[in-house]
C-alpha cells in the first residue's frame, strides 16, 4: 500500500482514476514484470530504430552523439510491475503531482513547473511469498522505453552492466526498527535505474553520483519513504497495516475526547473535535472547534482577543492562562491512520499547523528530515506537509474538563 503525505488522507477534489491519495498493490491477473536480457552497443541511428518497437521494453543510455547502449528487457513471469509518475499516460498506475504544502479550505494549488518526472519510478513485486517489493528509478514510457540522455548521470559498473540516475532522483529512507512506536528515522539514499543504492549527490540534479552502498538494498520495508522531488510517498505492507489503527479506532478516540466534554477555560463553553470527514477536508470552522496556543498547549475555544499586534493576527497571541505568546490555531485530527506508529490517544499537535495525533506518532515524524525542493531537508507534518517549527515541532495539548 502506498500513501501520499499531504491532504490529511485524501485529495482536495477526491480520488480520480489513477490519481489518488493512496494506491493498493494487488497481484495482477497476468504478470507484467520485466528483467534485463540482451545488451546492444549501437550508433544513435541504430539505437533509435532498436527501441522503436513497442513490443520490447528497453533502457537506452546515450554515451555520446555516436554511441548508445541499449539494454533490452524480457518478460518476467514471477513479478508484477507498478509505475508511478506525473504523466497521465496509460503506463502510469499511480499519478502524482506537485502541490503547495499546508493548503487550506480543500483547495489544491497547481505548480507551473513540476520537478516530478513524468515517469518517475517503478515498483516490482514478486508474485509469490514473501511478495518482496523493490523500487527502481525511472519508469517505462508508452513506447516501453526509458531514455537516459547524454547529460544524465550514468556509468558502467565493474561487472559491465550500465546504470544511471534520473534528473532529480528517487530518494528512499527506510526506518530503523520497522514502522512502530519505537522506530527511528533511517538515512536518505538514492536509488538508481537498476535498483542499486547510493549516497546522495552533492545536489539533487548533479551529474556525479554518490557512493555505492553495497550493504543496503532497494527492497521496500514497512514505513519506507519514497521522495520524487515534489511528492513524498509512504510504503505500508499488509502486515504493517494489520497493526495500524483503523478509521473506526480513530473515530472512537475522537468520540472519547468529545465525551469528556473539554471546556474553554475562559468562555467555559464545551469544545468538540469535528467529524473525521470535516477534519479530512479542512472545511469551515465550527463553533465548538478546539483552538490551541501552541507555545504552551492550552486548549481554548475561539476568541478574538489577545493579539500582540493587528498585523500579526493569530501568529502572536498571548495565552490568558499562562501568558505565553505564540501561534493560536484550530486543532484538526489527523485522519490518515497509516501515518500513525501506534494506537495511542491524540494528545499532541504538530507546530505550527495544529494537526493532532498520538504522542509517539508526532515525535516520530518530528525527527524525520523530509526532502524539500531540490536541495533542502526539514521535518514536516505528514497530514499537510507544513514545515515544523524547531526545536520540538510539536506541543502537548492541555485540556480543561467540565467544571460541573
Amino acid at each position: 500500500m502506498i500513501r501520499r503525505l499531504l491532504y490529511n488522507g485524501s485529495l482536495p477534489n477526491g480520488d480520480r482514476g489513477r490519481r489518488k491519495s493512496r494506491f493498493a498493490l494487488y497481484k495482477r491477473t497476468k504478470a507484467n514484470g520485466v528483467k534485463p536480457s540482451t545488451v546492444h552497443i549501437l550508433n544513435t541511428a541504430q539505437a533509435s530504430k532498436a527501441v522503436s518497437s513497442k513490443g520490447q521494453h528497453s533502457i537506452s543510455y546515450t554515451l555520446s552523439r555516436n554511441q548508445t547502449v541499449v539494454v533490452e528487457y524480457s518478460h518476467d513471469k514471477d513479478t508484477d510491475m507498478f509505475q508511478i509518475g506525473r504523466s497521465t499516460e496509460s503506463p502510469i498506475d499511480f499519478v502524482v503531482t506537485d502541490t503547495i504544502a499546508g493548503g487550506q479550505e480543500g483547495e489544491e494549488t497547481p505548480i507551473t513547473q513540476s520537478t516530478i518526472s513524468r515517469f518517475a519510478c517503478r515498483v516490482v513485486c514478486e508474485r509469490n511469498p514473501p511478495f518482496t517489493a523493490r523500487i527502481y528509478a525511472a519508469g517505462f514510457d508508452s513506447s516501453k522505453n526509458i531514455f537516459l540522455g547524454e547529460k544524465a548521470a550514468k556509468w558502467k559498473n565493474p561487472d559491465g552492466h550500465m546504470d544511471g540516475l534520473t534528473t532529480n532522483g528517487v530518494l528512499v529512507m527506510h526506518p530503523k526498527g520497522g514502522f512502530m512506536e519505537d522506530s527511528k528515522p533511517g538515512v536518505w539514499r538514492e536509488i538508481s535505474v537498476c535498483g542499486d543504492v547510493y549516497t546522495l549527490r552533492e545536489t539533487r540534479s548533479a551529474q556525479t553520483p554518490g557512493k555505492l552502498v553495497e550493504h543496503e538494498s532497494n527492497v521496500l520495508q514497512d514505513g519506507s519513504l519514497v521522495d520524487l522531488c515534489g511528492a513524498t510517498l509512504l510504503w505500508r505492507t499488509a502486515e504493517g497495516l494489520f497493526h495500524t489503527p483503523t478509521q473506526k479506532h480513530l473515530e472512537a478516540l475522537r468520540q472519547e475526547i468529545n465525551a469528556a466534554r473539554p471546556q474553554c477555560p475562559v468562555g467555559l463553553n464545551t469544545l468538540a473535535f469535528p467529524s473525521m470527514q470535516r477534519s479530512r477536508a479542512l472545511s469551515s470552522l465550527e463553533d465548538k472547534q478546539p483552538w490551541v496556543y501552541l507555545a504552551c498547549g492550552h486548549v481554548h475555544g475561539y476568541h478574538n482577543w489577545g493579539h500582540r499586534s493587528e498585523q500579526e493576527a493569530n501568529t502572536q497571541r498571548e495565552c490568558p492562562m499562562c501568558r505565553m505568546v505564540g501561534p493560536y490555531v484550530p486543532l484538526w485530527l489527523g485522519c490518515e491512520a497509516a501515518f500513525y506508529v501506534d494506537t495511542g490517544a491524540p494528545t499532541h499537535a504538530f507546530v505550527p499547523c495544529g494537526h493532532v495525533c498520538s504522542e509517539k506518532s508526532v515525535k516520530y515524524w518530528s525527527e524525520i528530515p523530509l526532502p524539500h525542493g531540490t536541495h533542502a531537508f526539514h521535518a514536516a507534518c505528514p497530514f499537510c506537509a507544513t514545515q515544523l517549527s524547531l526545536p520540538l515541532g510539536c506541543s502537548k495539548l492541555i485540556f480543561q474538563g467540565p467544571v460541573d
